[in-house]
């Protein structure tokens, strides 16, 4: 794709997935959410990347959504033959992705900005930061399945007052609730997105990344640990002689960094329950 709203870069096996419509605060298009789920597919098959760092050109991360060019050339019809709303193809591009995301946000980060970050493994953020599920106070809906994610990080109290207010609220509120991992000033963000990408890239194995994150998600809702106790049992039986799991004992005996040679996507094991789904992160 040739992306015109979105950068896509990588460097020492780190991609950076930027938001790039500085002069309209990164106001999010169609466009944008179709380059975003591409940029999220393209850098999941890339073995050579291990983690994805999502940011924003300019002093915001994203406004929300921006339809001065037209509107979202859809009806409610359009929703039984399979049209997804903008800000979900980027949201649900992050949970089916099988490499760690990391969400470094600075300045505004409203409606599509707060609910596209919210699949990330991490969010840090500027002591600037504002946040807001704005839906109730212009007469729509929420996005980007965020009311399945958010509960989850915050729990439903502090879900259902967001939601419902509709409010913008500060940085400080959204670490104190469990929705962000850090706050840094605005001039430390990038940089410590990468000094965390960094210490996953030299510490962390990819195939175990990639499999615990989607674990997380997907069995973590289950009403009993029996099927997940399953898949455990068969995952580490399936340790057994693995380079990656001797790698890891090895590099601990043997106090050095690991050397792990597992490939993202190919190594994922292949009957994990949930890979029959055609997203490509499954």
């Amino acid at each position: 794709m040739n992306y015109q709203e979105v950068r896509y870069d990588v460097d020492d096996r780190i991609c950076t997935i930027t938001l790039h419509r500085p002069d309209a605060r990164n106001g999010y298009t169609l466009r944008m959410s179709d380059e975003l789920a591409d940029a999220f597919a393209q850098a999941d098959a890339d073995p050579d990347v291990r983690v994805i760092v999502l940011t924003g050109s300019g002093d915001d991360f994203c406004v929300g959504a921006d339809l001065s060019g037209g509107s979202l050339n859809a009806s409610e019809d359009d929703a039984g033959e399979g049209w997804q709303e903008p800000a979900g193809r980027c949201s649900r591009a992050i949970f089916e992705s099988s490499k760690p995301v990391i969400a470094a946000i600075k300045g505004a980060a409203v409606g599509a900005g707060s609910t596209i970050i919210l699949p990330a493994d991490y969010r840090i953020a500027a002591t600037n930061s504002r946040f807001g599920f704005v839906f109730s106070r212009r007469g729509i809906y929420p996005e980007g399945a965020s009311v399945w994610f958010l509960p989850r990080l915050v729990g439903m109290g502090a879900a259902l007052d967001w939601m419902i207010s509709g409010r913008v609220f500060g940085a400080d509120e959204a670490l104190s609730a469990g929705m962000l991992h850090q706050v840094y000033e605005a001039g430390e963000v990038l940089d410590k997105a990468y000094e965390l990408a960094r210490e996953l890239v030299t510490n962390t194995a990819p195939v175990s990344v990639a499999v615990i994150r989607q674990m997380l998600y997907r069995l973590s809702p289950l009403e009993s640990p029996a099927r997940v106790h399953e898949v455990d049992s068969r995952l580490i039986a399936g340790c057994a002689g693995k380079p990656d799991a001797l790698e890891g004992v090895m590099s601990f005996l043997q106090r050095r960094p690991p050397e792990f040679t597992g490939k993202v996507p190919q190594d994922i094991p292949d009957w994990l329950p949930w890979r029959d789904e055609s997203s490509p992160g499954s």
